[in-house]
């Protein structure tokens, strides 16, 4: 009946890929401005088509001149898109491709598993005086990501994981205090680090600029995020874009725990 439906599995492969791409292309931009402009960029490609089919050859050809050279205005357009996209797909299959020669070639340090439980247990209790005192603070956790560029924007300390240094760091009149500290594992690698701010329309009002902050730092990479609320005290832990508010300190430890697994 359907002899001329010629279909191989190219072809259901190729279909596969071109649904995975539109599927990561929507995650990508949803909930951002970029979305608009894509909305754009597909109503004009419609009216191309549309132009065509119907023999209008002027419009045709002024809007194929525009698609034209549309590739090169959508690398600029969603360049932050595209570099998160990008980064996404490389973050989540990091683990798997980061083993044995690319792990000496390209990792900046080897993975051990996780933080040790005394500089867990460190890390945790000056989270919990911080947030007592309601001492702002953002403190980012490497995982496979090297975070080389966001540790260029600070000052490097290198420095085991300690309370009081932490506490002292984030100090309201301390000169580091303003911007993220970067801790791979079971060292403070620096302090005063800007990180990317989240396009997201969608964060609640009542979230500073700390926790979008954190939040565009988890979409560009594999990082996980403590932001202490400097208004309320309250601890947020956020990890791929997404944002938790913690009840105790022993949803914290778990958090980050299971951050590294």
């Amino acid at each position: 009946m359907f002899d001329f439906i010629d279909i191989s599995w190219i072809d259901v492969i190729d279909v596969l890929m071109v649904g995975l791409l539109i599927y990561w292309l929507i995650r990508v931009v949803r909930g951002t401005s970029a979305v608009n402009i894509f909305l754009g960029i597909l109503l004009l490609y419609v009216i191309w088509i549309a132009s065509r089919a119907l023999g209008m050859k002027l419009l045709s050809f002024i809007l194929g001149q525009v698609l034209g050279v549309g590739v090169v205005a959508l690398l600029v357009i969603f360049q932050p898109e595209i570099r998160r996209f990008l980064l996404r797909i490389s973050s989540s299959t990091s683990q798997a491709a980061y083993k044995g020669l690319f792990s000496k070639l390209f990792r900046q340090t080897a993975r051990s598993g996780g933080m040790r439980p005394a500089e867990l247990e460190e890390l945790t209790a000056a989270c919990s005086r911080m947030a007592d005192t309601k001492t702002g603070a953002l403190i980012a956790l490497r995982h496979n990501s090297g975070l080389g560029e966001i540790i260029d924007t600070g000052d490097e300390i290198d420095a085991r994981i300690s309370r009081r240094l932490i506490e002292n760091i984030f100090f309201k009149n301390s000169p580091l205090h303003d911007g993220a500290m970067i801790l791979s594992e079971n060292r403070i690698l620096a302090a005063r680090c800007t990180l990317p701010i989240t396009q997201r329309q969608d964060i609640p009002a009542h979230y500073g600029m700390r926790h979008r902050a954190a939040i565009g730092l988890s979409e560009a990479c594999d990082a996980s995020v403590i932001v202490v609320s400097e208004e309320t005290g309250h601890i947020s832990f956020v990890q791929e874009g997404q944002i938790k508010t913690l009840g105790s300190i022993t949803e914290l430890r778990l958090a980050i725990e299971q951050s590294y697994k």
